[in-house]
């Protein structure tokens, strides 16, 4: 039996997490302020105080990583389906730089804004 790298159960375990915060808390960040404010269903919150909250380190570091493992879930299961599901292994280096730049574009764009 081949040994696997440390490495591959740090990835799997990334993947993991980010699919755990993606599936709970996007969908409820989503409908709250995308349908749920918006409509008038329930009385939103007062620009002082969203930004009170946001000023708080906690909750940006908590967005940050909310950001950061979606799109480490993204990038790994986009890969693996260019990889395995389209059978497109003769450019595995290039997928796997487009995803996980894409991670680390993105990740660096969400650390500007939230603490920018």
């Amino acid at each position: 039996m081949a040994r696997r790298s440390s490495s591959e159960a740090i990835g799997w375990l990334l993947f993991s997490a980010g699919g755990m915060v993606s599936a709970l808390l996007v969908p409820v960040l989503l409908l709250l302020f995308g349908v749920v404010f918006p409509l008038g269903l329930l009385a939103p919150p007062e620009h002082a105080h969203l930004s009170a909250v946001l000023r708080h380190p906690f909750i940006r570091i908590a967005l940050f990583v909310l950001c950061m493992l979606s799109l480490l879930h993204w990038a790994h299961r986009f890969r693996y389906t260019l990889h395995d599901g389209l059978q497109l292994k003769q450019l595995n280096k290039l997928i796997n730089l487009l995803c996980y730049g894409g991670v680390v574009a993105g990740s660096s764009w969400a650390a500007f804004v939230l603490f920018g």
